[in-house]
């Protein structure tokens, strides 16, 4: 409750919070606009394969052109201004950097910059889910054996789910589930990106005008980007998934308590202790009243009787037994909120949220019926959706992770929301990817 406290006794001292930005899309625009606004918080490099869409992105967020105008890591380290680069290496590699916010999206590389960032002695907060998902705890044991934190992303939801499922264990109630509300029903599951902008109903020049990638918008809508977040949050929690994938039961915020509660006391969970979403509209397509369409939640129980009366006695949203309550986060505000992860690893040594354990697996899934010799094109494309299962079924069924998924050739046919398998598929490279998947087995069932 004090980072602002201690961030600006530290300034005082001169010795600001330095940090590293990799990828300047939109997550890191958003970033790089609160940036300029927090005294003691210095961005010393940005590192883009494209700097002049980091220049872009700077100029669109309001900065001011000698601001990153720094020829060198050096110089901007030395007069607090800002380095961009194309050379996320040499970012991870400087030692005038305390912290390195890997957003790139790219699973492949996001896992790459992490581990040179803690190799470099820094703390990693990483905004790129979906490398988190696909070997988050290895990378999160790496970092402590170096002292350093690997850290969710404040701001994004699995980060403030966390900060939820926490406040659940401190208050001493018992767990029931958590998730995050979505814009979804059953037909959403095959919208392409072709298709994905009349889901949000904004016109073709709004979509021009915007820093909006389409593929990472479908993948939003077709379920991906939730199976992604919600593995993720079951690793960092210690929750499970459902067996097969999330159910996207539909509920508004007056109903959390009595539909995320299991079958067994008249809710829609297949068991306690578990994640899943909350649809914001019904399969119809009506939308659903009081929808938490942008935020998160956790449902739990009261331990005894007195604790249930103190629910009812202070207005606690319940179940109609009493005995379930929800508590709900009802907005995020992505990169606008991230600075909190950089100063908690930093000043506090503490992460928001990591991957601690693997319970859960994001794994590929057909859209539609493809032949051999066709290539699936990864999160948001046309081919494959994303379904969240426990990470002993995806072992057991060798299924093939969504963030590998991008451009591999299919070697048999498969059907409509089959689940892909490595033995479906031809793998030519990511070998060291595959290697730290099979050394995560070790952190199943810790």
């Amino acid at each position: 409750m004090n980072l602002s406290t201690m961030l600006a006794a530290r300034a005082a001292k001169g010795q600001p919070v330095r940090v590293g930005l990799i990828g300047a899309g939109k997550f890191g625009s958003m970033i790089l606009a609160q940036a300029k606004h927090i005294e003691g918080y210095h961005v010393v490099g940005i590192a883009d394969l494209d700097p002049a869409k980091a220049r872009d992105s700077l100029a669109r967020v309001h900065w001011a052109e000698d601001r990153y105008g720094a020829a060198s890591l050096s110089q901007a380290f030395e007069d607090g201004t800002t380095h961009i680069t194309e050379d996320a290496a040499a970012l991870c590699a400087f030692e005038g950097i305390d912290c390195i916010i890997e957003a790139t999206g790219h699973p492949i590389a996001g896992i790459r910059h992490a581990l040179a960032a803690i190799d470099g002695g820094k703390h990693v907060v990483m905004v790129n889910v979906e490398a988190d998902v696909l070997a988050g705890p290895v990378i999160a044991e790496r970092a402590r054996a170096q002292g350093v934190v690997y850290s969710m992303a404040y701001g994004d939801q699995p980060a403030a789910i966390c900060e939820l499922v926490d406040w659940v264990h401190a208050s001493g109630f018992e767990l029931v589930a958590a998730g995050k509300g979505m814009n979804f029903c059953p037909s959403y599951r095959y919208s392409t990106p072709d298709t994905v902008w009349g889901y949000f109903g904004w016109s073709d020049e709004e979509v021009a005008a915007g820093d909006f990638n389409p593929k990472m918008y479908n993948s939003f809508t077709d379920g991906t980007k939730a199976a992604i977040e919600m593995a993720a949050v079951a690793n960092a929690t210690g929750l499970d998934c459902p067996g097969d994938g999330l159910a996207f039961p539909p509920s508004g915020l007056q109903d959390l308590a009595e539909v995320f509660k299991p079958r067994s006391e008249g809710g829609q969970l297949e068991k306690s202790g578990i994640v899943d979403i909350a649809a914001s509209r019904e399969p119809d397509g009506r939308v659903v009243m009081n929808n938490i369409q942008y935020g998160m939640f956790v449902t739990f129980r009261a331990p005894d009787a007195y604790t249930r009366a103190c629910f009812q006695q202070y207005g606690l949203l319940t179940d109609k037994s009493g005995w379930y309550g929800s508590m709900w986060r009802p907005f995020h505000l992505i990169g606008l909120e991230t600075s909190v992860s950089v100063l908690s690893a930093v000043l506090r040594g503490e992460p928001t949220g990591t991957s601690s354990r693997w319970r859960a697996d994001a794994v590929a899934t057909a859209k539609g019926d493809f032949v051999a010799g066709d290539y699936l094109d990864g999160e948001g494309g046309f081919k494959v959706w994303a379904k969240a299962i426990p990470a002993a079924r995806s072992v057991a069924e060798n299924a093939l992770p969504i963030g590998l998924a991008h451009h591999v050739r299919l070697k048999r046919d498969i059907k409509r929301d089959q689940i892909v398998t490595l033995d479906d598929v031809d793998i030519v490279d990511d070998l060291d990817i595959f290697a730290m998947r099979e050394d995560q087995k070790r952190l199943m069932d810790s």
